[in-house]
């Protein structure tokens, strides 16, 4: 396993949903448990506003559930990026999904009652979990539809299958977020649940940081929860599980 790095080095990288709170059956139904803002906020000064989230969501979805806890947030894999607290939101030079790909994505939805589409500013996802018969056939549909284009890639998640552009990924987030202060000068330590968080730990190893799954190491988003806690507490790395 990863050695974490040294409290007063290291900037902390976190996946929000699976990772900080439990999932849901739709997106807008999760739940941020009593308390978890304030140890974020408390964790985040510790270690010199180096926190952040790191999310397929939008930043809009993140500050609506933790407000200004996270010194930084990149959301929509990378899609869009601030940099620390009350900055303004960055966003890379990536391509917007064709409108006739989001019509073709409502009518896949329409055909399965439950499942959901769940607009980006750069791409798209089709969620499945209430309408699990649509797993194959929109991992289908959305392969064809994309087809040859050189701009967007179909990315598999809990329950969804998600279009983003190409440049868009949690690695590549980490990087833009290490480029600057707080987090520049700092060894990374990457927490998520799936495989859209392993190019995050990637990149947080390639720095000489650390990452780790949340299944390997914290059993669910409760331990998670239960060490940023204690480190909060503490003012230092809480022992890992």
């Amino acid at each position: 396993m990863d050695v974490l790095p040294p409290f007063h080095r290291a900037a902390l990288l976190l996946d929000m949903d699976g990772t900080l709170i439990d999932l849901a059956a739709t997106p807008d139904a999760v739940v941020v448990p009593v308390g978890l803002p304030v140890a974020l906020g408390t964790l985040r000064d510790a270690l010199g506003g180096a926190l952040a989230i790191v999310t397929g969501r939008p930043i809009e979805t993140v500050d609506r559930l933790f407000g200004d806890a996270p010194g930084a947030v990149a959301g929509e894999h990378g899609g869009a990026i601030r940099h620390h607290r009350g900055g303004s939101i960055e966003r890379p030079d990536l391509p917007v999904p064709p409108a006739v790909w989001l019509e073709e994505a409502e009518t896949l939805v329409r055909a399965f009652p439950g499942a959901l589409l769940e607009r980006k500013a750069r791409g798209f996802a089709l969620h499945y979990r209430q309408a699990q018969e649509a797993r194959d056939v929109f991992r289908t549909a959305l392969t064809e539809l994309i087809g040859a284009s050189s701009g967007f890639q179909l990315h598999p998640a809990h329950m969804l299958w998600e279009v983003r552009p190409i440049g868009a990924d949690k690695g590549s987030a980490v990087m833009a977020l290490m480029r600057e202060a707080p987090f520049a000068g700092r060894l990374p330590v990457f927490i998520g649940d799936d495989v859209t968080d392993e190019d995050g730990m990637r990149a947080c190893r390639k720095l000489g940081g650390a990452g780790y799954r949340v299944d390997e190491v914290f059993l669910d988003p409760a331990g998670v929860r239960s060490w940023v806690g204690r480190s909060a507490e503490l003012g230092c790395w809480g022992p890992l599980p």
